[in-house]
């Protein structure tokens, strides 16, 4: 149902820069103001210390991304729960989102701090100033605190859904890792129990809602306090059925709304078999199709990976055979998939879309065609 072309190497680290010698990867993406198509990657130094940068994706005449122009740095670690003692800290692949009912763009990051990578967030109106909101505080369910877990892959809906209350919400996409950090780096995890009737123990995709009504949070005043995004009504999305997916799987791409509903591309990670001492995975990427008033109803899941490591930056680099799809550009007939390559590069792949699939909803939010002075 839906197939990728790959499209080629975008970024790589510039060997000029200490910063980006453990790689740049796992880009969020969107597009600004001016109509520029923007990246968000994660920038890693040496000892895996991230931040998270900014950079203007170039075409060629066609249309086709061919590299970047590095604009600079949207965050880097600074508050408490960005820094770790293993590390240094770490603001980590983020996913960013115009969110048309909130009026801003949000910025979904790992926050990589003292227990472990958190969900948090950020806001912009230009994509060049960001004010974090903190960390996401996960509601009570009963049986277990969301919060306790470690969280990565987190995504926002661009438009409202109907949440599990009957109020329009906005959803969000996370993937709680049943443990917590804590010792030396090389036996940091503890375990924690998943929660009551999530009999799998694997690592799964949950969706979470925020009544549109309590998402103040958004749009912070100027001198007063800011607020904590809170999401409730927790449940799990998806768990794996396949073998390419059979260790676990995660969010990838912020959802479009496409005519027969909510598409996503998530990853998946199977164990290779090794010889040696230190365990293989495989990182695939497939697609989702949810429900467009109910993204809970699952309506298609690639049976098999419609992206899958094999070109040589997607088999060998910081970590081999991961292809991580974090960024997605809904243009006209087609989408571009913008994804990390072996934690080392950033590529793209091409999605095309069948005109009764395209929707005026994806169209880019574009409010000043004036060009921006980028610091």
């Amino acid at each position: 149902m839906y197939e990728l072309k790959r499209l080629g190497v975008v970024m790589r680290p510039d060997p000029e820069r200490h910063d980006e010698v453990g790689g740049v990867l796992n880009p969020g993406g969107v597009r600004a103001p001016n109509g520029d198509f923007l990246l968000f990657p994660r920038i890693v130094a040496l000892g895996n210390y991230s931040r998270i940068g900014v950079a203007k994706v170039e075409f060629d005449r066609g249309g086709t991304p061919t590299g970047v122009d590095r604009l600079g740095i949207a965050l880097e670690p600074e508050a408490p729960y960005e820094l770790n003692e293993w590390t240094g800290g770490g603001c980590e692949d983020a996913r960013v989102t115009y969110v048309k009912p909130l009026g801003t763009y949000v910025m979904t990051y790992a926050a990589f701090g003292p227990r472990g990578p958190k969900a948090a967030m950020a806001v912009s109106k230009d994509l060049v100033s960001w004010t974090r909101l903190g960390l996401v505080h996960f509601a009570p369910m009963p049986g277990a605190d969301m919060n306790e877990y470690c969280n990565k892959d987190h995504m926002l809906f661009p438009d409202p859904v109907t949440g599990p209350d009957g109020r329009p919400s906005i959803a969000l996409i996370h993937r709680p890792s049943y443990e917590y950090w804590a010792g030396d780096l090389a036996n940091h995890s503890r375990l924690l129990l998943a929660p009551p009737n999530v009999p799998d123990p694997r690592w799964i995709i949950w969706i979470s809602y925020c009544p549109l009504d309590e998402a103040d949070w958004a749009n912070p005043r100027p001198g007063a306090p800011v607020k904590a995004p809170v999401f409730s009504h927790h449940q799990v999305l998806v768990a794996p059925e396949q073998e390419w997916e059979a260790m676990r799987i995660g969010g990838g791409t912020p959802p479009i709304r496409l005519a027969q509903g909510w598409m996503t591309i998530y990853h998946g990670v199977e164990s290779l078999s090794t010889e040696g001492p230190i365990p293989s995975n495989r990182y695939s990427a497939a697609a989702l199709l949810l429900d467009a008033s109910d993204p809970r109803r699952v309506l298609y899941r690639s049976a098999e990976p419609i992206l899958a490591p094999d070109l040589h930056e997607e088999r060998f680099g910081v970590v081999d055979n991961v292809v991580f799809p974090t960024a997605v550009d809904m243009r006209t007939g087609y989408v571009d998939v913008y994804y990390g390559m072996a934690d080392g590069y950033i590529g793209a792949a091409r999605m095309t879309i069948p005109p009764e699939d395209e929707s005026e909803a994806n169209a880019p939010h574009i409010t000043d065609p004036a060009h921006r002075a980028w610091v």
